[in-house]
């Protein structure tokens, strides 16, 4: 043996433990597999004309606060087959008022249990003003999903709004 060996070596076994364990971080986190951080993708609140725009009634925020989902779920991670197709924010009337609207497909060939999208609104200073969500069961291979976000600000509150999809496999 010489002593470049035991160095060779060394830098060996430092470089597929190096390459294990960026290959298991691959398989694990971010949005190739299960499990990581979400990765959220900006979007605009722009076009909104605030004098067709008006405040939700007493009665109809009570309505729209009881259907806006607001707590997510722990059982749902990033997922590759679940993918962001289209979003906006979109003023409806009555109860609704303030929604984020959009598509979002499984591109791969197997159900996804479940598919939750989530959104963070925020003012025009970038103060966070609410976490709203929405969420679906048994989206199929290959298949689409038109979700609606209701969103509890008023219109004329929301400068900007993130969002995310994030799933759970079957």
């Amino acid at each position: 043996m010489t002593g470049a060996e035991p160095t060779s070596r060394r830098r060996v076994l430092a470089t597929l433990g190096s390459g294990i364990a960026a290959a298991a971080a691959g398989c694990l986190g971010g949005n190739g597999g299960l499990g990581g951080q979400p990765t959220y993708e900006d979007g605009t609140v722009s076009g909104i004309n605030e004098s067709n725009v008006s405040d939700r009634s007493t009665s109809e925020m009570s309505t729209a606060a009881s259907l806006a989902q607001q707590q997510p779920s722990n059982a749902v991670t990033p997922l590759n087959p679940i993918s962001l197709r289209s979003h906006e924010f979109v003023v409806e009337s009555g109860y609704l008022g303030s929604t984020i609207q959009g598509t979002v497909e499984n591109t791969g060939t197997d159900r996804i249990q479940t598919v939750e999208v989530r959104t963070r609104v925020y003012d025009d200073g970038g103060n966070m003003l609410g976490r709203y969500l929405a969420s679906t069961g048994d989206l199929n291979g290959g298949s689409t999903w038109e979700f609606q976000v209701i969103v509890l600000e008023a219109p004329s509150d929301v400068a900007s709004y993130d969002i995310t999809v994030l799933g759970t496999p079957s």
